[in-house]
């Protein structure tokens, strides 16, 4: 295993037609884990040291258009973008069929897509957060969850740089109020803060949100990505979602387990929010480890 100082060197690759900022610790398969909104690589600081001392080579990158990583020149941010990123970064990191994948939030959906799309790239994954889309397509409609998902909303309209940015970016920390109630969230907003600081960062991560619902945001570059994020899982999958998750509520999601595939499994972390493996890192790290080792 890497010093651990090492965790917190940020180092450099290109991927994609990008320059990818990464965290990573430990020597063995690659596996890749990737952050969700509004979030970075630093949220998976507990988990990479667990899978570095499991015998991988656990690397956290910096999504598109989170600094220090590249902001697209095309502007892409639909999911198809994010699942090509991840097929990319397991080719410039030295991944092999032995690579793994974790996601929590907008990883949950690359994750989703990169199993579907290169499914010989990976032997196992885990998702947080966010269930597959079919899944999420039902549960989006949901009365409770619609009023959880305002945010989504605001995002479509010209005042969202405006709203995120005031008074040093207190949307962020009233969502992460909201969705992880009771979490001392300082250190993970003081680095998501970093990673949006400059116009163009957080235009980058609002657009995820507009390329969303909008679709002649997509870049027809990624078609085949685009089809595979929304197919059904290829591999085993483990599946964490927090019982208090103010983001997306575990009412709608309870029974994602029925959606993850022939082997797939769902546990709900109770007391746990939408940042569950930073609020219970020992029981995510563990479940997370004893499920890729299988």
């Amino acid at each position: 295993m890497r010093p651990s100082a090492e965790r917190d060197t940020v180092k450099t690759v290109r991927a994609n037609g990008l320059e990818f900022g990464y965290l990573e610790a430990g020597d063995g398969s690659l596996a890749l884990c990737l952050h969700g909104f509004p979030d970075s690589a630093h949220t998976w600081r507990h988990l990479l040291p667990a899978l570095a001392d499991a015998g991988y080579h656990a690397v956290a990158p910096f999504l598109r258009g989170y600094a220090p990583t590249e902001v697209p020149a095309d502007g892409a941010y639909q999911t198809g973008a994010l699942v090509a990123d991840a097929v990319a970064l397991h080719e410039a990191l030295g991944g092999d069929e032995q690579a793994v994948i974790v996601g929590h939030d907008w990883g949950a959906f690359a994750t989703y897509g990169a199993l579907a799309h290169a499914p010989d790239r990976w032997r196992r994954a885990v998702t947080m957060a966010v269930p597959p889309q079919s899944v999420m397509v039902s549960a989006f409609f949901d009365y409770q969850q619609l009023k959880r998902s305002f945010y989504m909303f605001v995002f479509q309209t010209s005042l969202a740089e405006i709203a995120v940015a005031a008074d040093d970016m207190a949307f962020l920390d009233g969502l992460w109020h909201d969705w992880s109630p009771g979490y001392a969230a300082e250190r993970d907003l003081a680095h998501v803060k970093d990673c949006l600081r400059e116009p163009a960062n957080l235009a980058a991560a609002i657009g995820y949100y507009r390329a969303m619902f909008d679709q002649s945001r997509h870049v027809e570059a990624y078609t085949e990505e685009q089809r595979a994020s929304g197919q059904a899982p290829a591999h085993p999958l483990l599946y964490l979602h927090g019982r208090e998750d103010g983001c997306v509520g575990y009412d709608v999601v309870s029974d994602a387990g029925s959606s993850l595939g022939e082997g797939g499994h769902m546990e709900a972390i109770p007391g746990a929010g939408h940042f569950l493996h930073l609020e219970h890192p020992e029981t995510v790290n563990r479940l997370v480890v004893d499920w890729l080792q299988a």
